[in-house]
């Protein structure tokens, strides 16, 4: 029995690791790369919209000419409409990151169909878009959290590079260096817009961060793409 338990366990938990192993992401067919060919870098944003981060972003993008994809929170949407309506007026791609920001794991699954939805709900009233694009809270899925994306149509999608702007050691220069170390076309960039659930104030270094990773690109010949449907991890 006790072994059964622990066999249940690791079940349950496997797809948890899938933001930092590779080959578990593949096992369960959670990309974490554009599709297979593509050209260009996609900015990813997680945790916003921010009542300051987010426009401040927004405006240093539209300075570069960069696009973006916006994983939004459904509760911070609800605070800050109108920041959230700008993403998708400005161009960028709106994503779903749930309605609160919870691991996966510590939710049954009609909890966690219930936050979903009510996040979609929020974000598509808001934005005048239905995100089809999905990330959980901490990149973690539980086996009922990917069934559910799956049911529901969602393309799932994880990072292949960040910056760990979220931690308070974290400064502009450590996440530039950090995001963009091996950058090729394809990959997928981990970053937030907001602390709401971070280190207070973290997106200041993220918004540091910004002028050299887009400088980085640039010297790169990368050109930014909003994330588009992907096929395979």
């Amino acid at each position: 029995m006790v072994k059964l338990g622990l066999a249940a366990a690791a079940a349950w938990s496997a797809p948890a690791l899938a933001p930092i192993v590779p080959r578990v992401s593949a096992t369960i067919g959670v990309p974490r790369r554009l599709p297979p060919g593509a050209r260009g870098v996609a900015l990813t944003f997680d945790d916003g919209p921010h009542p300051e981060g987010t426009p401040a972003l927004l405006d240093l993008l539209a300075q570069a000419g960069a696009v973006a994809t916006f994983f939004l929170i459904g509760e911070q949407v609800e605070r800050w409409p109108d920041v959230a309506g700008r993403i998708a007026a400005e161009g960028h791609a709106i994503a779903l990151h749930g309605y609160r920001h919870r691991n996966q794991l510590r939710i049954p699954p009609g909890a966690l169909a219930r936050d979903l939805d009510r996040g979609l709900d929020v974000i598509g009233q808001a934005t005048g878009q239905r995100a089809e694009l999905y990330r959980p809270p901490y990149g973690i899925f539980s086996p009922a959290g990917l069934a559910l994306a799956r049911r529901r149509g969602w393309r799932t999608l994880l990072w292949s590079r960040w910056g760990h702007d979220w931690r308070r050691s974290a400064t502009g220069e450590s996440i530039a260096v950090e995001a963009t170390r091996e950058l090729a076309d394809g990959d997928v960039i981990l970053l937030h817009d907001a602390d709401h659930y971070n280190a207070p104030g973290s997106w200041r270094n993220t918004l540091a961060a910004m002028p050299r990773i887009l400088d980085a690109l640039e010297g790169l010949g990368l050109r930014t793409v909003t994330a588009q449907p992907a096929v395979s991890p």
